[in-house]
């Protein structure tokens, strides 16, 4: 050991980390694609990269810390998680800091969170934590349990109001009830009363929500107003062709047309430079770490990690899926980020520590399958 090189020692310590390679190169690579985009959609500047890229580092030590806790313990703890959760929505809708006509953030001392985006790891962990006590699949009584706990943060996060992100707490919830193999006819029950009670939520909407709605259905009913947004983006997802106008030359964020080019809508930017083949390789980027979860989640050992990897595998998806598809005008505008792409704190070490746990699923014997 005492003769052992400085190299030596190094690559000792990174073989005792518990890291799945692949994922954590599929991630990287997609922030390093996030970046260059930012750069083009920031003026181009390298200010707000440098900030980006310092959030990313902190993330991936999250990453790295929480890659280390063992399965097991992460299953003791979730309960003591989802209560944290909470705690903190419940402390932003009391003393929660206001932006844009929306109460999403929490000021703790020199940090400003936005607790929702914790919530997509905190339900998932509870909702495994639960089921996984049970034996599958849920009966009844357990499922009753589950859409409980799953209806307490979707509706603090809602009177945010946030409608987007108790959507995708929501749909994570039905995620981990399809993965625990719930029987066919409870879904479908669920799926009409979800239906016959449409009418009733659209009753409740707020009013620039509905107008959301309305605006995606006919985004030319107002292209200068509430349908602004997607039309310039599909302007440029639509003059891009197929290899794109190069980096960084894309006029639509150069010019200030396209709104919120740096979060919601980096993909639009990303889009109009690097054209349809572009799009379809960071899809395939993308594809990765997500088979690259579901792999882990088919490996595990256990039904607590089975289901947390999957369930945090497909929430990653469904994150993707709907940003991409707002941008192209496919789904209404809501205010989902483009997950290690878009500029931001919270939701990219949130993702981090998601991806943390499947790395820790993934390394932290013992598997089924290697």
């Amino acid at each position: 050991m005492f003769g052992e090189s400085l190299l030596e020692r190094w690559a000792r310590a990174l073989s005792n980390l518990k890291v799945d390679w692949p994922l954590l190169a599929g991630i990287v690579l997609i922030f390093a694609v996030g970046e260059a985009v930012l750069y083009s959609a920031s003026g181009p500047g390298y200010g707000i990269v440098l900030r980006q890229g310092l959030k990313f580092l902190f993330a991936i030590g999250v990453m790295l810390l929480v890659a280390q806790i063992p399965p097991r313990h992460l299953k003791r703890i979730s309960p003591f998680v989802y209560l944290f959760g909470v705690v903190l929505l419940i402390g932003v809708l009391v003393h929660g800091h206001s932006a844009l006509g929306a109460r999403r953030w929490l000021d703790l001392g020199p940090l400003r969170v936005q607790p929702s985006e914790f919530m997509k790891l905190a339900l998932p962990m509870m909702l495994a934590w639960l089921i996984s006590r049970n034996p599958l699949p849920v009966r009844f009584g357990v499922l009753l349990q589950v859409l409980l706990l799953l209806a307490i943060p979707a509706v603090l996060i809602d009177k945010e109001p946030d409608l987007g992100t108790a959507l995708i707490i929501a749909m994570g919830g039905v995620i981990m009830i399809v993965l625990a193999g719930t029987r066919w006819r409870y879904l479908l029950f669920g799926a009409l009363i979800c239906a016959a009670l449409m009418p009733v939520a659209w009753h409740f909407m707020h009013a620039y929500q509905r107008e959301r709605i309305l605006v995606f259905l006919n985004p030319a009913s107002a292209p200068l107003g509430a349908g602004y947004h997607i039309v310039q983006s599909m302007i440029s997802i639509g003059s891009s062709g197929l290899y794109g106008l190069g980096w960084p030359h894309a006029p639509q964020a150069q010019l200030g047309f396209l709104p919120e080019s740096r979060t919601d809508f980096i993909f639009a930017v990303f889009s109009e430079e690097f054209g349809l083949l572009g799009s379809l390789a960071l899809l395939g980027a993308y594809t990765f770490v997500i088979m690259r979860g579901l792999y882990i989640a088919w490996c595990a050992s256990d039904n607590y990690s089975r289901l947390l990897a999957g369930c945090l595998s497909l929430v990653f998806a469904i994150d993707v899926f709907i940003n991409i598809d707002m941008t192209m005008g496919l789904l209404p505008v809501v205010g989902v980020p483009l997950p290690f792409m878009s500029y931001g704190g919270t939701s990219l070490v949130s993702m981090a520590a998601a991806m943390g746990m499947l790395q820790s699923i993934a390394r932290h014997k013992p598997l089924v399958a290697s």
